[in-house]
């Protein structure tokens, strides 16, 4: 009987190993696709990175194009800009100020009779 429980006993123990190698394999499987998603991470964002230094910036460009739009290269070309606006100004105020011309000597007569 003493040998029968001995069989009992050493089948339990392989049957525990056997459970353990089961989880151990488990574990590793697990921690293996673990690493190999870290490591596309990785390269993946070492790639963006490296994208992101040799990309030029177009933003800076648009930029300094854009205020040279702006921008009179000779004072001569500023100079034509602003008596061109002076005249326009002068040409919107000149008709206000006729009227008011004509309407001030009929004023005086009327109070004159």
């Amino acid at each position: 009987m003493n040998r029968l429980e001995e069989l009992l006993q050493s089948n339990k123990i392989a049957e525990m190993l056997h459970q353990k190698e089961k989880e151990e394999k488990k574990k590793k499987a697990a921690t293996i696709v673990l690493a190999v998603v870290g490591v596309i991470a990785l390269v993946g964002g070492i790639a963006y990175a490296v994208y992101r230094y040799f990309t030029p910036d177009y933003l800076d460009d648009f930029d300094d194009d854009f205020d040279d739009d702006f921008t009179f290269d000779d004072e001569e070309e500023e100079d034509k800009v602003a008596e061109a606006v002076k005249d326009a100004i002068q040409e919107e105020e000149a008709p206000e100020e006729e009227a008011a011309e004509e309407a001030a000597p009929e004023e005086e007569e009327e109070k004159a009779e």
